[in-house]
């Protein structure tokens, strides 16, 4: 997988994807079936109901293995296909991301979330940010994106601000958002601050803000594309500044703005006067 350039990130989830099979079938890629093969993807689709993306990379984690490492080729791995699903993001509108944020009180935390919502960032890119990728002089991130995608995304002067006066406040680097560790003599941490730190602080100011929507930090980065399109900006700039490939993925959020409901209303309303 390293030599086929894949990411440790992909690496990681390939084996991990590969051990459950073996662990569930408790056996080893000798004696492995490909009746036991087609049984573990029906199980994962109809016993443990999983979601899309899981099945995906277990598919795509056990082809590499048998495909490519050992070289058997199995009809059964052609003809899983995980169903297609086609959910609408959650949508924040900026009263409730202003809501959220308010009750995020570790420093390390609010100042990571803001950047992610200010800049359209996934996760790991907004945790990851280090700081040579601040380019100040252009206001500009310089984000390393998924697949290996290059990016720059516009860096709002306010998130500049924020971003310098965190900066004050432990000099660590590389990392802009290092974790803090507690109990030991460095309170900062080598590393950056995590995925699930950042996720469960979400959760938290979710509930304590009182807001019922079934968000999580990735909709902070639908919410800033979903606000951007509803303040004019075009949508081929949304699409850069997400790191899109295509612009289907980004032409969902024409649906999500408050003026494409606004032009519903008066005729729904007309539809509804003399019921």
């Amino acid at each position: 997988m390293q030599l086929a350039g894949y990411s440790s990130t992909t690496q990681q989830a390939y084996v991990d994807a590969v051990r459950q099979l073996f662990e569930h079938c408790k056996c080893n890629p000798s004696q492995l079936s490909e009746e036991q093969l087609r049984r573990y993807f029906l199980y994962l689709t109809n016993e443990r109901k999983v979601s899309r993306s899981t099945v995906t990379i277990a598919l795509c984690g056990i082809k590499f293995f048998f495909e490519r490492t050992l070289k058997r080729d199995w009809p059964t791995l052609e003809l899983v296909r995980p169903r297609r699903e086609k959910k609408l993001p959650v949508v924040l509108s900026r009263e409730e991301v202003l809501r959220i944020v308010e009750q995020v009180h570790a420093p390390v935390l609010r100042a990571c979330l803001k950047t992610i919502y200010s800049c359209g960032l996934r996760l790991n890119e907004g945790s990851q940010l280090q700081v040579s990728d601040i380019d100040s002089g252009r206001m500009a991130l310089h984000i390393h994106g998924k697949g290996g995608k290059d990016r720059y995304v516009p860096l709002p002067d306010r998130t500049l601000e924020l971003l310098r006066e965190f900066w004050k406040t432990h000099h660590s680097r590389p990392w802009v958002f290092p974790a803090i560790r507690r109990g030991k003599k460095s309170s900062v941490s080598i590393h950056p601050v995590s995925g699930s730190s950042l996720q469960q602080a979400f959760k938290r100011a979710l509930e304590a803000a009182g807001i019922s929507k079934r968000a999580h930090v990735h909709s902070l980065r639908h919410s800033y594309a979903t606000h951007l399109l509803e303040a004019g900006v075009n949508l081929r700039i949304i699409q850069e500044n997400l790191g899109h490939r295509s612009a289907r993925t980004t032409q969902i959020y024409t649906h999500l703005t408050t003026e494409a409901r606004a032009a519903l209303m008066d005729p729904l309303n007309a539809l509804m006067k003399d019921l």
